[in-house]
């Protein structure tokens, strides 16, 4: 297959892909802008933060597969691959773990003001006074919404940091994952008010869907308590950004985020949010997947698609029957 890179991708499994006699293209500094006219021959496309856009999959000719190197697709359409027959993959749990550290590194910096210590340190000020009223995180409490294996990632790591931890009670869990919840002694409510109810921070990891979008709204934030600590590590469309604001602006809330609305397509862009520039906001550039571990673990699920597609089997396909 003519296979057409346009994201990083480890060296290593690039040869892998190679050595199993595909021609490579490696192109990571591409854009949504750019695909259109660069995918014309391709079979396969292989990305991981660029947009592949209905503009992109109408100027392909012979594509037949399009790989997203993590497991979120909202940036793929989906809909308009699946009318020309094109397959959309994911490697679903690969970056679970380098997401939960994000999520704890976050969560600590937010509670200790650890970017302001820097910044301050760097700056030639001395402020102890300032960075010593902090609360910890010893036995508070935090929600977590979508417990998927980044959302078990971040329960197991938060049980060893003393959190006490709330989920939503759902009827069609495994075995498996209700065993792993006991162990970790959660406690269940039935719905996200309940959550934000009993909860000094919520950490969500959810799919973009039209029954997430802005799921982080009035209705959510009015019931949270004051100085409450929101974390979004999932999607940025699950945010009513402006609203988010308001709250913080009003009740103290503060926000991990390492997702934005609007945020650029490419990996390196100029960016105007107002809610990342918000001072109650510690954020991130949506690296959540971005450690060498797990773009490792990411990029040989990649390898293993393309080779089980050449054998003409389809690994992880989210927009049509296999």
């Amino acid at each position: 297959m003519k296979i057409l890179f346009a994201d990083k991708f480890p060296a290593s499994y690039l040869k892998q892909i190679q050595e199993m006699g595909h021609e490579c293209t490696f192109n990571p500094d591409l854009t949504a802008n750019d695909l259109p006219a660069s995918i014309v021959d391709f079979e396969t496309l292989i990305v991981r933060s660029t947009k592949v856009t209905a503009d992109t999959i109408n100027a392909a000719e012979s594509l037949k597969l399009v790989i997203r190197a993590g497991a979120g697709t909202n940036t793929i359409d989906k809909q308009v691959a699946a009318e020309q027959d094109i397959y959309v993959c994911n490697v679903p749990g690969k970056n679970a773990i380098a997401v939960a550290e994000l999520v704890l590194g976050l969560l600590i910096s937010i509670d200790r003001n650890i970017p302001d210590n820097v910044a301050d340190l760097r700056n030639g000020e001395w402020n102890k006074k300032r960075y010593s009223d902090t609360v910890g995180l010893f036995g508070r409490s935090i929600g977590i919404v979508g417990l998927g294996a980044i959302g078990m990632a971040v329960a197991e790591r938060a049980r060893a940091f003393g959190l006490k931890i709330y989920i939503i009670r759902r009827p069609n869990r495994s075995s498996e994952t209700e065993s792993r919840l006991a162990g970790l002694g959660v406690q269940y409510v039935n719905d996200l008010n309940e959550l934000a109810d009993n909860c000094d921070i919520l950490s969500f990891h959810v799919p973009a869907a039209d029954d997430t979008k802005g799921i982080i709204g009035r209705e959510l934030l009015a019931r949270l308590r004051p100085g409450a600590i929101i974390i979004n590590t999932s999607r940025g469309d699950i945010v009513d950004e402006q609203v988010l604001i308001e709250a913080m602006n009003e009740k103290g809330i503060r926000a991990g985020l390492d997702v934005y609305a609007d945020e650029p397509g490419s990996g390196q862009a100029k960016f105007g949010s107002a809610l990342a520039k918000h001072p109650n906001v510690y954020g991130t550039h949506h690296i959540g997947a971005s450690t060498a571990q797990a773009q490792n673990a990411v990029a040989e699920g990649v390898v293993e698609i393309v080779e089980a597609f050449s054998d003409g089997r389809v690994l992880h396909c989210v927009n049509m029957k296999t």
